[in-house]
């Protein structure tokens, strides 16, 4: 089967939009999607950036405020919640997320994202995460120690550089196995048909 990589940072408005959208999408084409949660910042600050270019440029900040909101009412969320401070602090929700099994991790990763920017939660909030995660049938607590461990955090680590080896500068980004990027929750489909074959008539 083919496979995507689903490149996601839990502060990102549009990672959220992803989330929602990917595996139904994913398996209407018959494509498997691997979740890889990693931390935008520490690319932004390569790129000279103290925080994310929505704040940098209030024009586009608004834009994309008013267009996650019309974008999400389509999907079922029509009130939008805008985290305070954004972005985000997601630091421990990827550690949990890089923590869990590759099966259990977009269940997880949905109800944060939804937590975030639906419900209107703090997820950097041990409790936050740890009801979440005991509401999907985890031992949070256990859990909660597993992500903190310094395995997970050099995994973590591993993957922020290694989304910025192969050229990931935004979120979400998609990857296809021949390592065709693909940034933005709106070029989900061009990265499932590519994953299957299509190019349109470019060259492989």
């Amino acid at each position: 089967m083919a496979t995507i990589e689903f490149w996601y940072e839990f502060a990102s408005t549009y990672s959220f939009l992803a989330a929602e959208e990917v595996e139904a999408a994913a398996q209407q084409a018959g494509v498997g999607v691997l979740w890889r949660p990693f931390l935008l910042g520490p690319i932004f600050a390569g790129q000279g950036y103290a925080t994310s270019p929505f704040n940098l440029f209030p024009l586009k900040g608004r834009n994309m405020w008013r267009d996650l909101a019309r974008r999400a009412a389509q999907l079922g969320h029509p009130a939008i919640v805008r985290p305070d401070p954004f972005p985000a602090n997601g630091l421990l929700a990827a550690r949990v997320a890089t923590a869990l099994a590759d099966a259990d991790r977009p269940a997880f990763s949905r109800a944060v994202f939804r937590a975030e920017f639906v419900a209107g939660d703090d997820i950097s909030d041990r409790a936050v995460i740890g009801r979440l995660a005991a509401g999907l049938g985890h031992d949070a607590e256990a859990l909660l120690a597993r992500a903190g461990a310094d395995e997970v955090k050099a995994a973590l680590r591993t993957a922020t550089a290694r989304a910025e080896q192969i050229g990931i500068y935004g979120a979400p980004s998609f990857v296809t196995a021949d390592g065709e990027l693909f940034w933005g929750s709106d070029r989900l489909a061009d990265a499932l048909a590519w994953a299957k074959g299509e190019r349109w008539g470019l060259p492989a």
